[in-house]
């Protein structure tokens, strides 16, 4: 018996071990749980996400579309939107798949974040960069009763349940939904063992996330210092004399100075060739734009002085025949298709021109205020090798660079596609419109061939007419000139009277010494040259002709006869 009861454990004993399993076993389901919970709550607060961008996307948006108010920017409001709807509906279908797989679920969703990470990098980065000016907006847009009473109206009628007092309630969701994706994640990763096998797949999709929201933020930093300094100032001389200052003085000649040394060779300029080639191209882009317009202008402006002339308006005394089929062929040409022509290229080719030299200014402002920054940088540089350390306003300028400089090189490769793009759709746009033209007017031409001259003449006899034709003209002209060249006008010369006279007679009239006359007989009505008939201050008479003298005309002030 005794050996029974020693082999017997002691109730105390036993309990020990228990509240020790019961201790680890607890604290593990409470992990599990508040695991789950985050999982839950990453899962339903995106579909309540994708459900109220789709209200501001299909409702609100769609409502303030159709009252058509012209003081509304809708676009500078909503931004992209668009995108960042069709992103979240596809991450959301991801989201709600991982359900399915009980055991690999967090394994899922960190690979889902994995795989959206550059397409939600993407479309948030241009929504959070637009989201001050979409701010600013909202903020006008209160100042104006008219405006604010259509926007509470809508908010009304499409979302009376959210109780919304203005748009800014649903712009912020995007700004706050991709900040919170590393803490819901973190949340995650916090409830989940160090020995799960999703451990380290959650630890990378952390990072990952992290790593988005700082390079929107960094993004969003670049596009406020190009803001700064992409815009064209047009300053009259007193502006620019106000802003002279010594410390901008002290700048500019420091800038100088150090682009001469680069001139000259004496100090090596800090080169990027990723970044030349990209400015070489986009240089190339801007000059084949100014040369274009340019020429584009020309070519307008000689059309223009083209449809000036309109010889087919004259009256002529021919009404049938060729002349008459030419004069209806001009007439036609003149008021049908020029004009039309005209308006199309204007419409197709000058206004989208003009369009694409205006988006060049930004980037051109932005180029060369990156060379100023860049001799600041080397400055900077050159400084703080010497003494180790820069201020922190010397700090902020090579960050005012880099960013600059990172903007550019990111941005540049897409702009110059754009723009070259957009080039050859002009440069496609004239050259059907040149052809255009030209069928349109062969198609008149060909109307009645039979009645024009030469109409049934073979080609090449045409065009050997044609050019004997104005090979005739121009020798035609070219001599005309010549004769015109070596012919010296007479010298303008003016009668006067040369002494006083007083008439005698009624037949006669009175001169005054240097009085002009015109000479209308210079006989008398026997013909004789003694006397002769003149005009004197509408007076008609006869002088002696002995009275009269030839001067020559004096030329005025500035002008001279031709020779």
């Amino acid at each position: 018996m005794a050996s029974a009861r020693g082999a017997e454990p002691d109730a105390e004993d036993t309990a020990e071990p228990e509240e020790a399993i019961y201790e680890e076993v607890m604290p593990c389901e409470r992990m599990e749980l508040s695991q789950r919970l985050a999982v839950e709550e990453l899962i339903t607060t995106e579909a309540s996400y994708v459900h109220n961008i789709q209200l501001c996307v299909s409702d609100i948006r769609a409502h303030l579309q159709k009252k058509q108010l012209p003081d509304l920017d809708l676009e500078g409001l909503f931004s992209n939107t668009d995108d960042i709807l069709h992103v979240s509906r596809r991450f959301l279908k991801g989201l709600e798949a991982t359900a399915t797989q009980e055991h690999d679920q967090l394994l899922c969703i960190s690979a889902l974040f994995q795989e959206f990470k550059e397409e939600m990098e993407t479309v948030y980065k241009i929504y959070c960069a637009s989201y001050e000016r979409a701010l600013l907006l909202v903020e006008s847009y209160r100042k104006d009763p008219r405006l604010q009473e259509e926007i509470l109206e809508t908010l009304n009628v499409t979302v009376p349940h959210t109780g919304a007092s203005d748009l800014s309630f649903f712009l912020v969701m995007p700004v706050q939904r991709v900040t919170k994706y590393p803490l819901l994640l973190g949340k995650i990763l916090e409830n989940t063992p160090t020995s799960a096998s999703a451990y380290p797949a959650l630890q990378a999709a952390v990072r990952t996330m992290a790593q988005v929201n700082a390079n929107i933020n960094e993004y969003k930093r670049r596009r406020e210092v190009a803001t700064k300094y992409n815009k064209a100032e047009h300053l009259t001389l007193r502006d620019r004399f106000a802003r002279l200052n010594t410390h901008s003085i002290a700048k500019k000649t420091t800038r100088l100075s150090r682009l001469f040394m680069h001139e000259a060779g004496i100090v090596a300029k800090m080169e990027d060739r990723e970044y030349d080639d990209l400015e070489e191209k986009f240089q190339c882009v801007v000059s084949s734009v100014a040369v274009l317009k340019e020429n584009v202008a020309s070519y307008l402006g000689h059309l223009e002085a083209f449809l000036l002339p309109t010889p087919h308006k004259r009256e002529l005394q021919i009404n049938e025949g060729p002349v008459q089929q030419y004069r209806r062929f001009a007439e036609y040409l003149h008021c049908t298709v020029f004009p039309e022509f005209k308006r199309r290229l204007d419409r197709l080719v000058c206004q989208p021109l003009c369009s694409l030299s205006d988006m060049l200014v930004g980037p051109q402002q932005l180029v060369k205020k990156r060379l100023d920054k860049l001799l600041d940088y080397e400055e900077i540089q050159e400084r703080k090798s010497e003494m180790g350390t820069v201020t922190y306003d010397e700090e902020a300028a090579m960050n005012t660079y880099l960013a600059i400089n990172a903007l550019l090189v990111a941005e540049l490769p897409r702009f110059n596609q754009a723009a070259l793009q957009l080039l050859g759709q002009i440069l496609c746009s004239l050259s059907t419109l040149q052809r255009d033209l030209a069928a349109q007017i062969l198609h008149q031409a060909e109307k009645e061939p039979a009645q024009m001259p030469h109409g049934h003449m073979p080609l090449p006899s045409f065009w050997k007419m044609v050019e004997d034709t104005l090979q005739q003209s121009g020798a035609q002209l070219r001599t005309f000139c010549q004769t015109f060249e070596t012919v010296t006008p007479s010298p303008v010369t003016q009668v006067v009277a040369g002494f006083s006279f007083a008439a005698r007679s009624p037949q006669e009239v009175s001169l005054q010494a240097g009085q002009p006359v015109v000479v209308l007989e210079p006989h008398d009505k026997k013909g004789s040259k003694e006397w002769s008939l003149v005009e004197v201050n509408g007076q008609r008479g006869y002088v002696p002709s002995s009275y009269l003298v030839t001067v020559p005309v004096q030329e005025p002030v500035g002008w001279s006869l031709p020779v």
